[in-house]
């Protein structure tokens, strides 16, 4: 009778244990949350479409006169006045005397040597007369119009070898070119203006004991000026010598502008900037040389290019692409930078191109598309 109840406690325990269970899977299969579904990043794009895109460049640099020259002297003496003051803001005609040297010295040398030419021609006039005749005329001619307050003339051809060797002997050729030199030395003790001008720069005034190789001043011609800027080798195809510019002093609030002309495009990357010379010339009222201008350029269209925000370049020459629902990187080609924008090549007409970065972005990245246009 005790073995039967033992049996039948056991079997209600094993019967509570097993509802126990299943009551308490049941609670937890309730409990239990469904499964969540995939979250994708979604992107806006934007179609791309090649076309021609007009380029702007805006670069900055200071005014330079195109005709300017540094006044150095080539010989000794003191510096005389002239009827023009020799001092900065000074204006000269072509032609006018910039710089006087006293040259007295050197002047009566000159006229000692030109009568020395003199007489030896003379000596040789009756040798000729008797030897060689024909060259006579041509040479008693040449003595008459020879004047020693004149710069000498070009001595007459020989008409033979004989005539020729006759007046090498008499030392003429030596002292005529010994002559000649001393002419043009003296010459240089006047210097005057290669063009119309002013004087930016004296450094003498006169008194002052000059001398050879010493730095005078500057002067320069105010009607023609040239600018300086430098232009990324990259925006170097939408330039071309002829080109007008808008050139434009920024300085106190002007906005006075005025029309240059690119003249000269240098040949030459500089190997720091990675930039090219472009020398543009002005004319025009109101231009000083050192004035700081802004030129604006408008450069030859870029053909089949596209332009996007810098802020999409990823490592600054790649771009993300969505292609079958998943983020590719193209890489570009940047042709021209603009302010927050970039001109380049390297994309295909009807690629999906995310036109807003992404955080946390990777190439095979699977995406949704938003459009943004």
């Amino acid at each position: 009778m005790r073995k039967n109840i033992t049996v039948i406690v056991g079997i209600l325990i094993i019967a509570g244990a097993v509802f126990g269970y299943i009551q308490l899977k049941n609670s937890s299969n309730k409990n239990k949350k469904p499964k969540e579904g995939k979250v994708l990043q979604t992107v806006i794009v934007e179609k791309v479409k090649n076309q021609d895109i007009s380029i702007n460049i805006t670069e900055s640099g200071r005014l330079v006169a195109q005709n300017k020259v540094e006044v150095y002297a080539e010989v000794q003496g003191v510096m005389e006045a002239t009827s023009t003051i020799f001092k900065p803001g000074a204006r000269f005609k072509k032609g006018d005397v910039l710089v006087k040297i006293r040259n007295n010295d050197f002047y009566a040398n000159l006229q000692a040597q030109k009568s020395v030419l003199q007489n030896l021609i003379t000596s040789v006039l009756p040798d000729l007369k008797l030897d060689y005749p024909e060259a006579f005329t041509k040479w008693d001619e040449y003595l008459r119009n020879f004047s020693t307050n004149k710069p000498i003339g070009e001595l007459p051809p020989t008409s033979s070898d004989k005539e020729k060797f006759f007046i090498t002997g008499k030392n003429i050729y030596t002292t005529y070119y010994s002559t000649k030199n001393m002419e043009i030395v003296f010459a240089k003790y006047t210097i005057h203006a290669p063009f119309n001008g002013v004087l930016t720069d004296a450094l003498v005034t006169p008194g002052t004991v000059i001398r050879p190789g010493q730095k005078l001043g500057e002067y320069i011609d105010p009607s023609v000026y040239e600018m300086e800027v430098s232009v990324s080798k990259s925006d170097l195809i939408a330039l071309s010598i002829g080109k007008q510019v808008v050139v434009q002093d920024n300085s106190n609030g002007s906005d006075k502008t005025w029309k240059g002309t690119i003249v000269r495009i240098n040949g030459k990357v500089e190997t720091a900037t990675q930039t090219v010379k472009v020398y543009i010339r002005l004319i025009g009222a109101d231009l000083k040389e050192g004035m700081y201008m802004e030129a604006k350029m408008n450069g030859n269209p870029i053909k089949d290019a596209y332009e996007v925000s810098s802020s999409l370049l990823i490592d600054g020459a790649n771009l993300f692409i969505v292609k079958d629902n998943k983020l590719d990187l193209v890489p570009v080609t940047i042709l021209h930078k603009n302010h927050g924008s970039v001109v380049i090549k390297g994309l295909q007409d009807g690629m999906n191109l995310v036109s807003k970065p992404i955080s946390g972005s990777y190439a095979g990245m699977e995406v949704t598309i938003s459009n943004g246009k």
